[in-house]
């Protein structure tokens, strides 16, 4: 069964939803349901409310929303950088997973980062150790480009739960 989905971008009232559903793809039980989980790798919260609203209300960000019917299943944080754009905070509901969401989603973030700012490349990093959803990725366009760096650390969201966390980083050409 395919979802019908609408793709739109976030206002200031859509954050405390984004950061229950970025939370609830990454971390905890409920991320098991789903293969994106960093459930075994950290503990704690990936993001809170604050965070989400800060980026929404940035310069040169923004989240975009992907919905089927009016229920949230997908968000992602798009923020340019000079001639590219920094994809983050990527998530789908984790029952939906699987299904193209995330590929739909990711197409749209990539368009609209183009139509948006002009930029000619996007951005990301993911934890290096999560060979499957860097395969995603790649199988999308997106390339490894040698440069990965120590995981950050965020005592009053997250802790390790493995040592030697590290973030590589994405790169694809639009």
């Amino acid at each position: 069964m395919t979802l019908a989905l609408s793709i739109s971008k976030s206002e200031k009232h859509h954050a405390e939803q984004i950061a229950a559903l970025v939370n609830m793809a990454y971390r905890g039980e409920s991320s098991k349901q789903g293969w994106t989980t960093e459930a075994d790798l950290l503990a704690g919260r990936r993001t809170d409310t604050e965070e989400i609203l800060h980026l929404i209300t940035a310069e040169n960000s923004m989240f975009l929303l992907c919905r089927a019917e009016a229920e949230l299943i997908g968000s992602v944080h798009l923020q340019k950088l000079n001639d590219r754009v920094c994809l983050g905070l990527f998530a789908v509901r984790p029952v939906l997973q699987g299904r193209g969401v995330g590929k739909q989603l990711l197409l749209a973030a990539e368009q609209t980062a183009q139509e948006t700012w002009a930029v000619d490349k996007a951005i990301m990093s993911v934890i290096a150790c999560r060979m499957e959803l860097i395969a995603f990725y790649e199988r999308r366009g997106y390339r490894r480009i040698g440069v990965s760096e120590p995981f950050p650390v965020n005592p009053q969201l997250w802790t390790p739960k493995v040592a030697d966390l590290r973030l590589e980083m994405l790169e694809k050409v639009l």
